[in-house]
């Protein structure tokens, strides 16, 4: 930890911090070959008073959605998903917009949020032994104004049914599908809800506090949670329930990843890399480029800038979208994504959730990456010049990239 990192911060922060400020920051920079510089503030555990690493795990909420897309297009390479194929024929029921009954919703339209869902009726909360199709059936659930592709709406409820479809395409639970396709070929010790990481991982948990520093996720006093999932209706975790496809919100792929801010700049190191890292390919430069490429930009009309499941509603935040992949610095009217302020049109994702807001930036260009994480914040954005919060432009004013 530098003392000159930290005092840099807190005056970049300056008057727009709230009493307190964040409980923790951890930066980290890299670029191809590895990474350049760290900076660390805070604390992990306030009530034991552990300090804060770039090596501890920490519930990276929405940017699982980027690591989950890595493992869609290693399966799209394997030939078992087909990106625009009706997503109804791999779940084995109708997955339809009730309004628009004729069109259908494909893999592409649930990667990059034009499928129609909103988050309305829920997306996490279908427990151990239940089945996700019962939230698609709730009205609420559909945005019936507006045809699937036409219209762009960040929707969380996406994302367990991207996990349904890895899970009835090969079988496999999704934890460890993603453990087999992505995390360990990285080598990495982080994993979706807990259940993979090993003890030793999970002991260096990160809490997450909100903004009135009480714990809001990951309060577990250096074990793992005694349920990895959301328990069945009889409050039971018997994970042997489980069944292929039916309920892909078990290991939360839209915000369950647990990762190091060291691990995540892998991650970062790999989309640098068009797909290969260490000298190795993992993914066709072709999926990479399929992900970064935007599958929409905001233009009046055609789209919502902010996520509606949040209080935070500041528009100008999203307004380029790929496959899981947001991109910065977007030079249209009323776009305020640009936390760096330099005009760079930076690729990854942010994630908000339980007091922590991060992200994953990427200069393809230049070939460079910051992974940015702080908890105890507000659930808004608030502070910033652009849509961002003032830590989070903060962080990236810090130096490289």
């Amino acid at each position: 930890m530098s003392l000159r990192w930290i005092t840099c911060l807190l005056l970049l922060l300056g008057a727009d911090a709230w009493a307190g400020g964040p409980v923790a920051t951890v930066r980290v920079a890299f670029d191809r070959d590895g990474i350049t510089a760290i900076g660390v503030h805070g604390y992990a555990d306030k009530a034991s008073g552990r300090k804060v690493s770039a090596d501890d795990p920490v519930r990276i909420a929405s940017i699982s959605k980027l690591v989950t897309s890595l493992g869609v297009m290693r399966l799209v390479e394997a030939g078992q998903l087909d990106l625009d194929a009706d997503a109804s024929t791999l779940l084995g029921w109708r997955l339809r917009n009730p309004a628009f009954p004729d069109t259908p919703i494909t893999l592409r339209l649930l990667l990059s949020h034009r499928s129609s869902l909103t988050d309305a009726a829920g997306y996490w909360q279908t427990p151990l032994g239940g089945e996700l199709r019962d939230i698609l059936s709730d009205p609420r659930a559909w945005d019936t104004r507006h045809a699937p592709g036409s219209y762009f709406r960040y929707t969380n409820l996406n994302f367990p049914l991207v996990a349904q479809l890895m899970e009835r395409a090969t079988g496999e639970r999704f934890d460890r599908l993603m453990a087999r396709l992505v995390l360990r070929p990285l080598g990495l010790d982080a994993c979706f809800n807990w259940a993979l990481c090993s003890d030793a991982t999970a002991a260096r948990a990160v809490v997450l506090y909100d903004v009135d520093g009480q714990p809001a996720k990951d309060d577990n006093h250096g074990r793992k949670p005694a349920c990895a999932v959301m328990p069945a209706s009889d409050g039971s975790c018997d994970l042997s329930r489980w069944r292929a496809g039916e309920n892909g919100a078990l290991f939360s792929p839209q915000g369950g990843l647990r990762i190091s801010a060291k691990g995540l700049a892998r991650i970062g190191q790999l989309l640098l890399g068009d797909g290969r890292i260490d000298g190795k390919r993992l993914l066709k430069s072709s999926s990479i480029r399929a992900m970064t490429t935007p599958a929409w930009q905001y233009r009046p009309g055609n789209g919502l800038t902010w996520e509606e499941d949040t209080d935070d509603a500041d528009a100008g935040f999203f307004c380029r979208y790929g496959l899981a992949v947001q991109t910065l610095a977007t030079p249209v009217q009323g776009c305020r994504d640009d936390p760096f302020g330099d005009g760079v049109p930076r690729v990854g994702h942010s994630g908000s959730a339980y007091g922590l807001q991060a992200g994953l930036w990427l200069d393809r260009e230049r070939g460079t990456g910051v992974v940015w994480f702080a908890t105890g914040m507000p659930d808004d954005r608030r502070g910033g010049k652009s849509a961002f919060s003032a830590v989070e432009e903060a962080l990236a004013q810090l130096g490289p990239p």
